[in-house]
């Protein structure tokens, strides 16, 4: 059983979770999620079955759209509703809508950004979250010194930031953005801006990169009709479908298969040409990639290609078998 299946993830469950989940309902062993998504989180859930599991690296790395509700007036340790207050409650009055709108601006585009102590990003070799629980416990740290710190930095992009609606201490916002964007930090640093304190109250993606919450099956739904699951599989020649598509001979196939650097007369289609790969437009808006889907003369997906510019080839980068 091999492709795609975007899963409407609800609340408690963590990513593995599901994985296990849809494991036991499609009696697949091959499962894999490409993104965390956090216990409290709902919506898109991109899990990857059999073969498919060896393209989960072209689909991690993908720009997100979530629905995130921030609550103003206290900050938590870990930014979230499921934190500890941070110092007392705010006395402030709420942000209007234009101040809300304003002070977004900071986040707007490209900047750094602080991820959460409770994350899983790495200090030292240590999860951040691992050492956050031990500061949280008092427990006895070898480290001190990384015990203290935070993840470092990381470039990010927020593509938009729109305010959705204002409703007594909430704000909704809709939020387009980069991989690595961390909305439980926008949150607290939304509210560390406005001087009112502030941590994410809800989230909800709705988009990792092409797969869509329109698209998705519920959980619940994919367990009570096991059939329904398997019918909303996206097979492989339909997955990853920003990039371009090469059409490969059955010699072209062959030479595929064993790893060796593809030309253009290993190609079926006339319309293409390797060479100029790098310009070549992809299906869905973005940036063209160096890399290329390598299809059989059925369309079947044999592999990713990745373009060697000097050369004018592809080289099979991952081979599926």
């Amino acid at each position: 059983m091999d492709g795609l299946l975007v899963v409407d993830k609800p609340a408690g469950p963590t990513s593995h979770d599901v994985v296990m989940r849809i494991r036991r309902v499609l009696g697949e062993p091959r499962v894999g999620h490409t993104g965390t998504l956090d216990p409290a989180a709902t919506g898109v859930l991109a899990l990857v079955l059999g073969r498919a599991t060896r393209l989960a690296q072209f689909l991690s790395d993908t720009d997100k759209s979530y629905e995130a509700v921030v609550r103003f007036g206290f900050a938590t340790d870990t930014a979230d509703a499921q934190g500890r207050a941070v110092g007392p409650a705010s006395s402030a009055a709420m942000p209007s809508r234009d101040a809300i709108d304003e002070a977004l601006d900071a986040f707007r585009g490209t900047f750094l950004q602080q991820p959460p102590a409770f994350s899983a990003k790495k200090i030292g070799g240590t999860r951040s979250h691992t050492l956050a629980r031990r500061r949280a416990r008092d427990a006895v740290v070898a480290d001190a010194a990384a015990a203290a710190a935070l993840p470092v930095p990381t470039t990010v992009t927020a593509h938009a930031i729109d305010v959705v609606r204002v409703d007594g201490d909430t704000v909704m916002l809709r939020v387009d953005c980069s991989s690595g964007f961390y909305v439980r930090s926008l949150a607290h640093d939304l509210g560390a801006r406005l001087g009112i304190g502030a941590h994410l109250a809800a989230l909800r993606r709705t988009r990792a990169g092409e797969c869509t919450v329109d698209h998705a099956i519920a959980l619940e739904a994919a367990e009570r009709a096991p059939g329904d699951a398997i019918a909303a599989i996206v097979p492989m020649s339909a997955m990853l479908p920003r990039l371009p598509a090469f059409t490969l001979t059955a010699d072209g196939v062959r030479r595929a298969m064993n790893g060796c650097a593809l030309g253009e007369r290993d190609i079926a289609t006339d319309d293409t040409r390797i060479g100029s790969l790098q310009g070549t437009q992809s299906p869905v808006p973005g940036p063209p990639s160096p890399l290329a889907r390598l299809l059989d003369p059925a369309g079947c997906l044999v592999g990713i290609g990745r373009h060697l510019a000097a050369r004018g080839l592809l080289h099979p980068s991952v081979i599926l078998g």
